[in-house]
């Protein structure tokens, strides 16, 4: 393992562990075998001292076994209702095992409502820090219970993800049925090649994890990857591995090289631009000229009106927006200054000019480089 990497995960001290459906399920029910491993390997590495997040799947699998069902339905209240089920039981599980080794565990379930309101967000970052204080094992999952397409994660890749944000934590492990990125589907092609370090996620990267779908969980590769892409982005790295092999966490923080590694940016995003970058939703689009774009990326400015050429969407004052170059490439996300109406208005304007267009001029930038996240560097 080259110094770097082994030093990451010799400091690392809060640590998130994802465990994808594939890892956690066998025969439509759970895998306790499963289970017991990934537990114990966590109470280990809370005896050495670190910190443990813990993102679960498998909610799912438990219900459908638990009700008796041949399969899972596609019905979408079927389907929550066999979650709300699976859940009780998923937690039951996990209680059990970290109890062997005199470990409490809490049940955390989220929705994106939670993460989007920064009140709530900061809340569940206190509950998660006064969980970890008392050494209690957290275990989030996405509220499938309630969960409706505007208010949803998406997959636990994209939901590990924001928890590692949430909780500047040093390192994101997604542990799945796969060793890592390959070159190609090595379950349908044995000459397929394990990827062992990504320092840029390219299109030529998405594109590989692309054609490596996931066969039980909602996420494949390629959201393994996009959620590679927001954390390294925030300075954090991310390593993909198989949950399967014996003892992987242990062999991991052992130095031993496995998975997919994923090198981080080197300066860390700070809490809040992480919150507005990767956990808010765009409510729409500006999109500025190369003259605007520099002044962003390279001398720290904020967005004025002048450097804007378009606006789409509708959205409010403070509402978090888009901002992307001329070819469509997205720069970044900001919490803007005026509406997309009054962006109309303004938009190429000098701040000098904003009051006589709208009457008055509570500010001079659209966006204020402190309410500004630039993420271009991972193209996500």
């Amino acid at each position: 393992m080259n110094a770097n990497r082994a030093s990451i995960f010799n400091d690392a001290r809060r640590v998130v562990v994802k465990v994808g459906s594939n890892v956690l399920t066998a025969d439509l029910g759970l895998n306790l075998k499963a289970i017991r491993s990934i537990s114990r390997q966590i109470c280990r590495l809370i005896e050495d001292g670190r910190e443990v997040i813990l993102v679960s799947s498998g909610a799912m699998a438990s219900g459908v076994k638990k009700i008796g069902l041949d399969k899972r339905p596609n019905e979408i209240p079927k389907r929550q209702a066999v979650a709300a089920v699976g859940q009780a039981g998923l937690i039951m599980e996990y209680d059990k095992a970290f109890g062997r080794y005199k470990k409490k565990v809490a049940q955390i379930l989220l929705t994106g409502d939670d993460l989007n309101d920064r009140q709530r967000y900061l809340n569940a970052r206190n509950t998660l820090n006064a969980l970890l204080s008392w050494q209690v094992v957290p275990i989030v999952n996405e509220n499938d219970t309630v969960m409706i397409e505007e208010i949803q994660f998406g997959d636990n890749d994209n939901l590990a993800a924001m928890i590692t944000l949430l909780m500047d934590a040093d390192i994101l492990i997604n542990l799945t049925d796969i060793d890592g990125l390959y070159t190609r589907d090595p379950r349908t092609f044995p000459e397929a090649e394990l990827i062992p370090v990504i320092s840029t996620i390219s299109k030529d990267i998405k594109k590989l994890a692309g054609n490596i779908p996931g066969s039980l969980g909602t996420g494949g590769m390629l959201s393994k990857i996009k959620a590679a892409g927001k954390v390294t982005a925030a300075g954090i790295p991310m390593l993909i591995a198989a949950g399967s092999k014996p003892d992987i966490l242990t062999k991991l923080f052992a130095g031993q090289e496995h998975g997919t590694y994923f090198v981080p940016r080197k300066e860390k995003l700070k809490s809040r631009k992480c919150w507005i970058a990767f956990t808010l939703k765009p409510k729409g689009v500006i999109s500025i000229d190369e003259g605007a774009a520099a002044a962003i990326l390279q001398r720290g400015k904020s967005l004025l009106p002048s450097g804007i050429v378009g606006v789409e969407g509708e959205f409010s004052v403070g509402a978090p927006v888009e901002f992307r170059r001329g070819d469509g490439e997205t720069l970044g996300t900001g919490l803007v200054n005026y509406s997309s109406v009054d962006i109309r208005k303004i938009m190429g304007l000098k701040s000098s000019q904003i009051e006589q267009c709208l009457g008055q001029k509570p500010y001079d930038y659209v966006i204020h480089r402190d309410n500004l996240a630039i993420t271009a560097e991972c193209s996500i």
